[in-house]
């Protein structure tokens, strides 16, 4: 397996077997609440493991421009720790040039909800892809509850200029597509505004800014809705408390090892510490029910006084796999995982059908027809009919050049579609792998060595 250096173009062959332990990042979605919460309490908060991506970075780098101390500590490429020391809402500052959240959605819309509940200007970009990403789902709400929120397109596209105000209005907003960012976006306004916000999703997302609020001081109320979903709510104006937080190994990048461990026929690979939080869990739970040998060992929650991520070690083994129909309501739950899950479907017995996908058109890319054309080029059977996608497993996959569309997950999982493919398989642009894992194809290699 090599990459050129001056063309990021990784050649990966296949493997005749899959042993070890690889190592995992800090979970990124978990990274990103930690550095935010550490801006908004009034002290010293300390992050263990935290994600060192690409993404996590950019966070890091607002929170430094709004006023906090950040010191970053460690040299493992995969998880590092911070030290943010934070003067808390009241002693923020007004950033003296544009916040950069480069390639990362959940910077940014996790960041517009702070700053719509701070009385400063401050203008959120990112890169090309960042900039084709949806954000009216957020401008909306916050220009609701007394924001001012200015961007392209009316405040649908990136950049966004957003004067915040305190107190906002409290609002109670039913969420047109399910999205842990944009309810997440509406709770942290919600901090700094006068009464009750409510957020209502038709489908639970994954709540670790529930939790991660909760272990907080904050009283975060969540209750189920009739005929599925939830309402959360929160009580403002609060008060976030500075907290010391161990981060969990991140589940979606463990997907990537449970789907290569589970298709290679020589595989049996170890990962250890990893969240399995009951909203993000949902790739264990589907690739079990496609026949995964699965097994875990939950090692309780990582910190804050039991009231953290759970977590556990998983040991994948190689398994015969079989098609299965996905529903859009898990398709929400495991929707960073979809297009590794493809890679799984494909090398199943049977078919599988995956409803719903249509949020992931909005990701880094559109990646519904990046997983399509990556594993038809592969040799997979697959079929695009709106938002469903229909795989015929069980064809054998050819080594062949694959586009990643400068996606981080359609090159991780491109890359293992190589581990089992005949002949070589090309991975374009490869380095995007370092948006959320970096030593991906070092921890490859070692794996297959």
């Amino acid at each position: 397996m090599t990459v050129a250096p001056a063309v990021p173009v990784l050649a990966v062959r296949p493997a005749p077997r899959l042993r070890g332990e690889p190592r995992l990042p800090g979970d990124k979605s978990v990274s990103h609440r930690a550095l935010l919460l550490a801006l908004l309490a009034d002290g010293e908060s300390r992050i263990a493991g935290a994600g060192d991506g690409r993404d996590v970075r950019a966070t890091a780098g607002i929170v430094a421009a709004l006023g906090a101390t950040v010191e970053r500590s460690g040299d493992d490429p995969r998880a590092v720790d911070y030290r943010v020391v934070s003067p808390g809402r009241a002693g923020l500052r007004e950033p003296a040039a544009v916040l950069d959240c480069q390639n990362s959605g959940t910077t940014l819309r996790l960041a517009a909800g702070i700053l719509a509940g701070l009385p400063l200007f401050a203008v959120l970009d990112g890169d090309a892809s960042l900039r084709s990403r949806p954000m009216g789902r957020i401008a909306a709400p916050l220009a609701a509850m007394g924001a001012t929120v200015a961007g392209r397109a009316g405040a649908t596209l990136p950049p966004l200029a957003i004067t915040g105000r305190a107190p906002l209005r409290a609002i109670d907003h039913a969420t047109a597509v399910p999205s842990a960012q944009v309810k997440s976006a509406i709770l942290l306004a919600g901090l700094a505004a006068d009464g009750a916000t409510v957020v209502r999703e038709s489908v639970a997302t994954r709540d670790h800014t529930e939790r991660m609020l909760r272990a907080r001081g904050v009283a975060v109320r969540t209750e189920p809705l009739a005929g599925g979903g939830a309402a959360h709510a929160v009580e403002g104006p609060a008060d976030v408390a500075p907290l010391d937080q161990r981060v969990p190994g991140d589940i979606s990048a463990a997907a990537f090892w449970l789907v290569a461990g589970a298709v290679h026929p020589d595989a049996e690979l170890t990962l250890r510490e990893v969240g399995t939080n009951p909203s993000r869990r949902a790739i264990i739970d589907l690739l079990r029910r496609m026949g995964a040998e699965i097994h875990e060992r939950p090692l309780g929650a990582a910190g804050d006084e039991g009231r953290g991520e759970p977590l556990a070690d998983l040991v994948v083994r190689s398994s015969t796999l079989r098609g299965i129909d996905v529903t859009p309501a898990e398709v929400a739950t495991a929707i960073d995982e979809i297009p590794v899950l493809c890679l799984a479907a494909a090398a199943a017995r049977g078919r599988t059908t995956i409803r719903g996908v249509g949020e992931l058109r909005s990701k880094e890319s559109d990646r519904v027809a990046g997983i399509a054309a990556g594993l038809v080029a592969l040799g997979a059977k697959i079929t695009v009919a709106g938002d469903d996608i229909e795989i015929e497993g069980g064809r054998p996959l050819t080594g062949a050049a694959v586009e990643t569309q400068d996606d981080h997950r359609l090159a991780m999982t491109f890359a293992v579609a190589g581990l089992v493919a005949r002949g070589e398989t090309l991975v374009r642009d490869a380095g995007s792998a370092d948006v959320s894992y970096p030593g991906f194809f070092g921890e490859l290699e070692r794996v297959r060595a």
